[in-house]
């Protein structure tokens, strides 16, 4: 094993393998090596995405997040086709299933408008039906931008081209301990002693961890939350045709059980969000002492806690209660019924959380020389990970001092 390298991307979740891809593009000449703890990639919440092509709406205009989920929806496609990964462009619904939530919707319509997303309208009850014929609500938003794709292959897509193209990949490569030093950092890790001048914290759910390792304290806590799902049993899939969504609730950064048609042809539906007991715990019952210390002993938590006690109680009931969860989906497609549900996966974010108790909704990089730490990803980011990591690139050229780049040949080069 090489053990010397000019960068060093840590989390070889679908961000971290983007940016590596862009990297060995823009610097063929550095040594890059990505290092994943896991034996395969894209273990966490890349291999447990919904595989939702996000088009834009949600997001407050001028973030972040909404300035890269339509470009970075535009490069994912275009890297499907590219690549011939299996993607639909299939259009989903944002249902008002009250005149209450008329407004939002309107809201959503506005925003979506702004951040530049195509062919947005507001539609009634019979175009709704037209499109979703089990489908009730007084008004629907239709996005027909929104798709559907696997972003695990995305990854492994990603992965292979980074191996072809002079990257490496190091799996069951667990970093244990991060030492800085004139000219660069010391990374102990599984496979031993790997030092690289400059290192990328890509690391998810384990990211503020890492970024501790390297002795920078300033940074949000992650805090997991579980989304749990079920899947419609075959011979009623035909109740769901594409995406179906409730109007969110604007307090939190979920959107609220919902249906979503799989690139399989199968149909989940879900989640909920439940706090996790542990960072990578599928399972209701999955328990890390670790896990459970450091949510408790961080201000922040417990302040979120004061301010969503109710609602995370709801979440929770929900999560033990089947009839609870089929009568949230009912709400959607009224025809759904408790037995048509069987248990279906799950998956845990890294939800970013400062220290006065706020949910961070937006994406957070922190340079600090030699690292750079993604700190806070959230959805839209598999989606958007062609974009992203074309910024953390940039962040990185500016904070490592790196050369000017080889520019890539156009978009095609995606």
């Amino acid at each position: 094993m090489d053990a010397q390298f000019e960068l060093v991307i840590i989390g070889a979740g679908i961000v971290g393998l983007a940016t590596a891809l862009k990297a060995v593009r823009r610097y063929p000449h550095l040594r890059i090596a990505v290092l994943e703890k896991e034996a395969a990639i894209a273990m966490h919440q890349t291999g447990h995405n919904s595989g939702v092509i996000h088009s834009g709406i949600y997001y407050q205009p001028g973030s972040v997040k909404a300035r890269n989920c339509v470009a970075g929806a535009a490069a994912m496609i275009q890297f499907c086709r590219l690549h011939n990964i299996p993607y639909d462009q299939c259009g989903k619904v944002v249902v008002a299933t009250s005149i209450s939530d008329v407004a939002a919707l309107k809201l959503l319509l506005h925003r979506g408008t702004m951040n530049g997303v195509e062919g947005l309208s507001l539609i009634g009850l019979e175009r709704l039906r037209e499109l979703e014929p089990h489908c009730v609500g007084v008004a629907a938003l239709h996005v027909p931008a929104a798709g559907i794709t696997d972003f695990g292959a995305v990854a492994r897509k990603y992965a292979e081209l980074i191996v072809a193209e002079g990257g490496q990949l190091l799996t069951s490569c667990r970093v244990l301990a991060i030492n800085k030093r004139q000219g660069g950092l010391i990374l102990e890790t599984d496979k031993g002693a790997i030092s690289t001048s400059w290192a990328i914290n890509c690391a998810g759910l384990q990211s503020d961890r890492i970024r501790r390792l390297a002795g920078d304290k300033e940074g949000p806590d992650i805090v997991p939350f579980r989304g749990e799902y079920f899947k419609l049993l075959p011979n009623r899939a035909n109740l769901v045709n594409n995406l179906i969504y409730p109007v969110p609730d604007v307090r939190f950064p979920f959107l609220g059980v919902h249906f979503t048609r799989t690139i399989n042809g199968g149909v989940d539906a879900g989640p909920n969000a439940v706090m996790a007991f542990k960072r990578e715990g599928y399972r209701k019952m999955d328990f890390n002492l670790r896990d459970v210390v450091q949510a408790a002993t961080f201000p922040g938590f417990w302040r979120m806690a004061a301010k969503y006690w109710s609602s995370g109680l709801a979440e929770m009931y929900r999560s033990f209660n089947k009839q609870a969860f089929t009568i949230a989906l009912q709400k959607l497609v009224p025809e759904i019924e408790s037995r048509d549900l069987i248990p279906g996966g799950s998956g845990v974010r890294a939800q970013a959380l400062d220290r006065s108790g706020k949910l961070l909704d937006d994406f957070s990089i922190i340079p600090s020389w030699p690292m750079i730490h993604v700190c806070n990803v959230p959805s839209p980011a598999a989606t958007a990970s062609l974009v992203i990591a074309d910024q953390i690139m940039d962040i990185a050229h500016t904070t490592f001092g790196l050369p000017m780049p080889i520019a890539e040949n156009g978009a095609a080069a995606v």
